[in-house]
């Protein structure tokens, strides 16, 4: 049977257009459709400690609560930090796949909550160690992506993915490098590149847990490379089907204390 002209122009240009992407990049989209849908049906909510550990081990520790959920479009992650009393803050972090990210703070006494500076972004409750950007997962949406290795990470299979962002991402990281659980798409452990001084974070992940369909880690432990010291964030409760609704991210809940 022969084609058609259109149809043979329509064949040409699908091959010409399937050949122009690079095959690592087509694998590396396909290692991150399992995170990129974990984002994208969040609908969780967490609580625990932000615990800075200093080079001489003493221990500082920050009450968080962490709630998440994916609108069309957009996720809003809501951090309140409620211990100690002089840290009390709630934070309003909304991502979108286009890059737009946005970041807004309330503290007590606050009428309204008030946009985050693009350059505080590298900060966080605890200093630099979790950065208000790594309360999201923005490098599962840049770009460009590529498919490094397949390799282990301790008793894990993993595949390694390098997502770098495109100009219109709005980040202080010049690359991210995630390792992830080849059976289930899971991060174990991440290092991250800041732009600029081009200092390495180093996220690992602990007690993986897959609860109502979910899978989460009990302990992230971020360490920055050749500094000593760390910070971990210890979930001690949550729920994964949380039923949140935009209610949960208004205005009045930011600035209700």
């Amino acid at each position: 049977m022969k084609l058609s002209s259109f149809a043979l122009a329509a064949a040409l240009l699908l091959a010409t257009l399937f050949w122009a992407i690079p095959a690592n990049a087509t694998d590396a989209r396909a290692v991150l459709a399992a995170p990129s849908q974990r984002v994208q049906s969040a609908d969780f909510r967490a609580s625990g400690h932000l615990v800075r550990v200093d080079a001489n081990g003493t221990r500082t520790s920050d009450g968080i609560t962490i709630k998440a959920h994916w609108f069309p479009g957009v996720l809003r992650v809501l951090l309140d930090i409620s211990s100690p009393a002089k840290a009390r803050s709630h934070i309003l972090l909304e991502m979108r796949p286009n890059g737009q990210t946005t970041i807004q703070i309330a503290h007590p006494g606050d009428s309204a909550p008030t946009a985050l500076p693009f350059d505080k972004w590298s900060d966080g409750p605890l200093g630099a160690g979790f950065s208000y950007e790594d309360f999201l997962e923005p490098q599962y949406f840049w770009a460009n992506q590529s498919a490094l290795e397949e390799t282990k990470y301790g008793a894990r299979d993993c595949d390694v993915v390098k997502s770098t962002p495109a100009a219109t991402d709005r980040t202080h990281y010049a690359g991210i490098e995630t390792w992830l659980d080849h059976g289930i798409g899971f991060p174990v452990y991440v290092e991250k590149t800041l732009k600029g001084t081009g200092a390495v974070k180093e996220f690992t992940y602990f007690g993986l847990r897959h609860d109502g369909g979910v899978w989460s880690a009990s302990q992230v432990e971020v360490k920055t490379h050749g500094h000593a010291g760390s910070t971990l964030l210890i979930i001690d409760r949550g729920s994964p089907k949380a039923n949140l609704g935009l209610g949960d991210f208004s205005p009045e809940q930011l600035t209700r204390f």
